[in-house]
């Protein structure tokens, strides 16, 4: 009878064992994949070009951080400023195209059903899977005269994204009683006024975790602006580290200072707001 009284106290303390174990694994992991290097990168960026050639895991011997970040934001008369001002008009255009829409075609594809659905899901599931093609997007812009422009770059990053997002919305959606609209209705309100003044804000949760993850996105992006808006007055934050690489080889400890600049936004954008995004995603994806 001891014995088998016994038998789940022990199951209970090896079950909390195992999840303390799981825990500390889990965090050795980040702190190796996240902060060791960022770490690496602070210090690099730190030292003197010397230093920060022989690119050791060292602390510097002279801090030179504040020079450092003064060199790079004079470096080609003031272009980082301008890069940042890219950035970030092309991240907040591109986002609320992305968050706009993506909630009016989740909310239809989860409360309209129709014959069209089948296809408007295969063409949002393909979104995600086809990769994008370069050269035909091009020839499409230049024959519109967006092309080399901030608003072919807010299109094309806004398209992109859209498939990501309206499944998002559509499984948050589906969390939402069909009560409340019915009761929006039979109050008179019609589709428009539904959808912004019923529906959309109830999508908060779901619109944070959207606006943070491609804000992310779009900010960290090089390959795209490097194909459709190309040219030193547009570059956006990600180009600076390809000019200014080919141009400062020898001077890593510059380099470093510029990925430290580019790096800050996004993990702050992270820290204050990670629980949001988590929030955001499994509520959907677990009551849809």
């Amino acid at each position: 009878m001891t014995s088998q009284r016994l038998t789940p106290t022990r199951a209970r303390s090896r079950n909390t064992a195992r999840k303390w174990v799981i825990g500390i694994v889990a965090i050795v992991v980040s702190f190796v994949v996240f902060l060791v290097p960022f770490v690496f990168v602070l210090l690099q960026a730190a030292k003197s070009p010397a230093e920060a050639n022989q690119l050791g895991f060292s602390l510097p011997t002279q801090w030179q951080l504040w020079q450092n970040l003064v060199a790079v934001m004079q470096t080609g008369d003031g272009g980082i400023l301008r890069s940042f001002l890219n950035s970030a008009v092309l991240t907040v255009g591109s986002v609320i195209i992305m968050v706009v829409f993506s909630a009016m075609v989740g909310y239809v594809l989860q409360r309209r059903p129709s014959k069209w659905n089948g296809l408007i899901n295969f063409f949002v599931l393909a979104g995600l899977i086809v990769p994008p093609a370069i050269v035909p997007t091009i020839w499409v812009l230049q024959g519109l005269n967006l092309f080399k422009t901030m608003g072919g770059m807010i299109l094309i990053e806004a398209t992109f994204g859209l498939s990501f997002c309206i499944l998002l919305f559509r499984a948050f959606v589906a969390t939402i009683p069909k009560e409340l609209d019915e009761a929006a209705v039979l109050d008179g309100a019609g589709p428009i006024r539904l959808f912004f003044g019923v529906v959309l804000p109830l999508l908060k949760p779901v619109i944070i975790t959207v606006v943070l993850v491609q804000s992310v996105t779009v900010f960290n992006d090089f390959t795209n602006p490097l194909y459709f808006l190309p040219g030193s007055e547009n570059a956006t934050v990600q180009q600076t580290l390809y000019t200014f690489q080919s141009q400062s080889v020898s001077q890593l400890n510059l380099l470093f200072t510029d990925v430290l600049l580019i790096t800050i936004p996004p993990l702050i954008l992270y820290i204050f707001f990670n629980r949001q995004i988590v929030a955001g995603m499994t509520s959907g994806a677990v009551k849809g």
